[in-house]
């Protein structure tokens, strides 16, 4: 099993050499010199939150509440990170998050086979994203060896959405994970300041226009009108699901169903109830609504209802040592966001693999100084209210 605290000896033999990593290792060095890469319309997009952005700080300082107990005389020299979820060995307990406008986060606008790429050299499954640069079948292609999930956002026409979930089936993916808070979208102060929604310039789009039902939808090919192309998709995007329309859901697919931004407890028990072999507790980084608690706050309870149903986590997530307090709480898997956009902001492939990696090493260090070899060691018995 790898020990991905090693990355810090690459980094310090490379130092020997009179070479330095060319990412920056600090998150808010990262975050500022994605600041300097990134157009101003795109940085709004990707930085900001909803209203004043409050439910966005909060959900990174709940973090800061909570500390980890060492427990000394133990110094595994190997940890073990791997995990099991929907049938899946997966080496690290960390995934990328979906970003709806990663495709346009590196310079060259095919942020999404970035990911995809960094996925294939990490380990580490990128949840592809309904609003892509690149079609999912593509993106599905680049993740060589590492299993991918589908996130999707439901659109209205019904025949539309099982189209985009069978091409997922087709393409390999190994679970869907249906977001349930963006069926429209919350109040953005810096994207309204902007006058920027990037989809409706026609960007991120990909999976529609390759899509056939979608494109009986046209009278001329996106190429030709993507002004109409656009507007037909603003029609299509949002579907306010409700629990009725869960059973159609669960339906349409064979693979694992993953219901991203429950909460609540009762939601969690009448989930699964449904059909949902997954939940995912988010609430969207703070980008959807304000005025929330954190979903960290959320976690322990929404872990207690879903009882053996495994549960994802994001929101807030800004380093290794994030992930394991979130997994001492009872996340089985751990969702990165936007640090790995400003990775590839300024890197690309390179950039997310540099995120990627340098998450891992963090938290696998943490366990290995505070004495926990494995995640079963993980519990909330290890963490305690600081301050």
């Amino acid at each position: 099993m790898p020990n991905f605290g090693d990355y810090q000896l690459e980094i310090y033999f490379a130092g020997l050499r009179g070479e330095r990593t060319p990412f920056p290792i600090d998150i808010h060095e990262l975050e500022a010199k994605a600041h300097t890469t990134m157009p101003r319309d795109l940085l709004s997009y990707v930085a900001g939150g909803c209203g004043d952005e409050r439910t966005q700080r909060i959900n990174v300082e709940a973090f800061q509440r909570w500390g980890l107990v060492p427990r000394m005389l133990v110094s595994p020299t190997q940890r073990d990170l791997s995990i099991e979820m929907f049938g899946l060995k997966l080496p690290s307990p960390v995934f990328m998050s979906p970003i709806g406008v990663l495709g346009i986060c590196t310079q060259d606008q095919h942020g999404d086979l970035a990911a995809a790429r960094a996925s294939a050299q990490t380990g580490v499954p990128l949840v592809a994203s309904t609003l892509s640069m690149d079609p999912l079948e593509d993106v599905a292609r680049e993740c060589g060896s590492t299993p991918s999930f589908f996130q999707l956002y439901t659109p209205t026409d019904r025949e539309l959405a099982e189209s985009f979930v069978k091409r997922a089936e087709a393409a390999g993916y190994k679970g869907l994970i249906v977001t349930l808070d963006t069926w429209l979208p919350g109040w953005r102060p810096r994207d309204l300041s902007m006058g920027n929604f990037p989809q409706l310039r026609g960007l991120c789009l990909e999976n529609y226009f390759s899509d056939p039902v979608f494109l009986k939808k046209l009278e001329k090919s996106p190429r030709e009108d993507l002004r109409t192309a656009a507007m037909v998709w603003a029609r299509l995007f949002g579907n306010p699901l409700t629990w009725n329309d869960l059973p159609w859901l669960r339906s349409i697919t064979r693979l694992p169903l993953i219901l991203k931004g429950i909460l609540h407890p009762d939601d969690v028990r009448r989930a699964i109830d449904a059909g949902a072999d997954g939940i995912f507790c988010s609430n969207h980084g703070g980008r959807q609504a304000n005025g929330g608690v954190p979903a960290l706050d959320h976690l322990p309870e929404v872990v207690a209802a879903a009882g053996s149903v495994p549960v994802l986590f994001d929101s807030g997530i800004r380093s290794g040592t994030d992930v394991v307090k979130a997994l001492a709480m009872g996340a089985r898997a751990v969702g990165i966001g936007r640090p790995y956009v400003y990775g590839a902001a300024i890197g690309g492939t390179a950039g997310i693999r540099h995120v990627l990696r340098s998450m891992l090493a963090e938290a696998d260090l943490l366990m290995a100084v505070d004495g926990y070899p494995t995640l079963k060691d993980l519990n909330p018995e290890a963490l305690r209210r600081v301050g």
